[in-house]
């Protein structure tokens, strides 16, 4: 009759639970299901073999990590060889992942199982095991748990992959929602201002300028030439302001009160901040592709590459679709609904918005669109697995699908695949060779921008070292200098030669005597 041993990972420590007649329970799981919730009942079934608690908080937490990932650890290793029986032919473990149960099979040689009546077990462990430890209470166990999955999940948070896809996501829905936002907001002012001067949305059809437009001219009674200059700065076009000021004086419009314009001028402040703010989320969301899909970004635009990784999920996630995936993501309700009435499936999706579909001609927008999707993929694997960050491969792809536009037009037969790929590896080893001097000059340069402001310390600090009558002395002769007084240096420089000379006379005489 085979053995079977539960596995329970805790967030205390592990725990192995010997089930007794194991066959039988195996074959009545409805009472297994009934007695999971009994702790009489369950411990009649279930027994504790052995329990090793962990060490630290961190050792739990690179523990947990492994059993996430189903690798098994040392620590997990060497409890299950101390606890298990001998014969491991004859004992079969219980596990709840069958990853993990795959990686102790293959460590220690052992039969593991997933299911049958292992799920319910385990669910009658996770309910009782405080009170089936020793020394253990429900108290510390919900402790622990708590630390543990606090520390679990800033630890998924801090090396998640996809943390600044994140933020792609984020930019990419709010520049949609700020679109909305601007030309509800437009249509709004183009409304309210236009009882008042109708002529002027014919003249100046951009929202940004026409919100503008209502700032600068406001009450057109009292519009003058002076205003003129400031309009022909926001339209571009000397031509349309001077119309501006035409229909001014010759308007149909209805009279206004101060009152409104004031809230027209505030409303079309919004509208504006609106736009500008939407121009510099643009600029970050660029600036953001550029750093995590910068290939991606370059073969078919920032945008519709970040509504990509949007509707995917992460970077990782649309590098994991195949082609085929890609190509209709976007179109996900045309797809269903085809299949269930046997209709024509959809031929692209959030692709649609790239150039090259609308370059196409209507018999060749399906091919191009599967040739986009194959080279989109292959652009996103390689920024999410790539180590090194650079252009070079969005570069030769946007080529490689221009290449196929002209001989779907033209015939003209394209380059291979596999000769295009060489002469990209070869430009992005280049590429990052030259990225590699620049970052070696740049650290060179703070390098010794701050070998040279440590030098400027020292010597300043030993000006201040020095004593104060050298100070004193040379301030004065600097001062005697500066005055013009250099008649008492020369007397000064001339008392000392002649007093030099007399000691001299003064050592011959001596030496001479000595002599004699």
């Amino acid at each position: 009759m085979a053995g079977l041993n539960v596995l329970f990972e805790h967030a205390a420590g592990y725990g192995l639970f010997a089930v007794k007649e194991f066959e039988e329970t195996g074959m009545l799981l409805p009472e297994v299901e009934a007695s999971v919730t009994d702790l009489s009942k369950f411990n009649s079934i279930v027994h504790l073999v052995g329990f090793a608690p962990f060490k630290t908080g961190a050792n739990a937490l690179e523990n947990m990590n492994a059993v996430s990932e189903g690798i098994v650890t040392e620590d997990l290793q060497l409890f299950l060889d101390t606890n298990l029986p001998s014969k491991r032919k004859k004992v079969t473990v219980g596990v709840s992942e069958p990853k993990l149960g795959a990686a102790i099979s293959e460590a220690l040689g052992v039969k593991c199982q997933h299911s049958g009546a292992v799920p319910e077990i385990i669910r009658g462990l996770r309910l009782h095991f405080p009170n089936m430890v020793k020394g253990f209470t429900p108290v510390a166990s919900g402790k622990a748990q708590l630390g543990l999955g606090h520390s679990y999940s800033r630890c998924k948070v801090k090396f998640n992959v996809n943390k600044s896809d994140n933020m792609i996501i984020q930019s990419i829905a709010l520049l949609d929602q700020l679109d909305k936002d601007i030309n509800t907001f437009s249509m709004r002012i183009r409304e309210w201002y236009s009882y008042h001067f109708p002529e002027l949305v014919k003249i100046c059809p951009n929202n940004y300028m026409y919100a503008r437009c209502t700032q600068v001219v406001r009450n057109r009674k009292e519009m003058t030439e002076e205003v003129v200059p400031q309009l022909e700065e926001i339209l571009m076009d000397s031509a349309k302001a001077q119309a501006v000021y035409d229909a001014s004086k010759s308007s149909m419009g209805m009279d206004i009160s101060p009152l409104d314009l004031i809230n027209i001028d505030m409303f079309a402040k919004r509208v504006v901040a609106l736009s500008e703010y939407r121009t510099s989320l643009q600029n970050y969301l660029k600036d953001k592709m550029g750093a995590v899909a910068p290939n991606l970004g370059e073969l078919v635009g920032d945008t519709v590459a970040a509504r990509l990784i949007s509707h995917a999920g992460s970077l990782t996630n649309l590098a994991k679709y195949p082609a085929s995936t890609v190509q209709i993501l976007g179109a996900e309700k045309a797809l269903f609904r085809a299949l269930k009435t046997r209709g024509n499936t959809p031929k692209y999706g959030l692709l649609f918005h790239s150039t090259f579909i609308g370059r196409a001609g209507a018999k060749n927008k399906g091919r191009i669109s599967r040739y986009l999707a194959n080279k989109c993929s292959i652009a996103s694997r390689i920024d999410c697995f790539s180590e090194t960050a650079n252009t070079v491969f969005g570069e030769k792809l946007r080529q490689q699908v221009e290449e196929r536009l002209k001989f779907y037009e033209t015939g003209e037969i394209p380059r291979k695949n596999a000769d295009v790929m060489k002469e990209a590896m070869e430009e992005s080893v280049e590429v990052q060779a030259k990225l590699d001097k620049k970052k070696k000059k740049k650290k060179k340069r703070k390098a010794e921008s701050e070998e040279n402001g440590d030098t400027t310390l020292d010597t300043s600090q030993l000006d201040v070292d020095e004593p104060p009558k050298k100070k004193k002395k040379r301030k004065h002769q600097d001062e005697m200098n500066g005055n013009g007084d250099s008649t008492l240096d020369l007397n000064d420089t001339e008392d000392s030669k002649s007093a030099k000379k007399k000691k001299k006379k003064k050592n011959k005489e001596m030496e001479m005597e000595i002599a004699a």
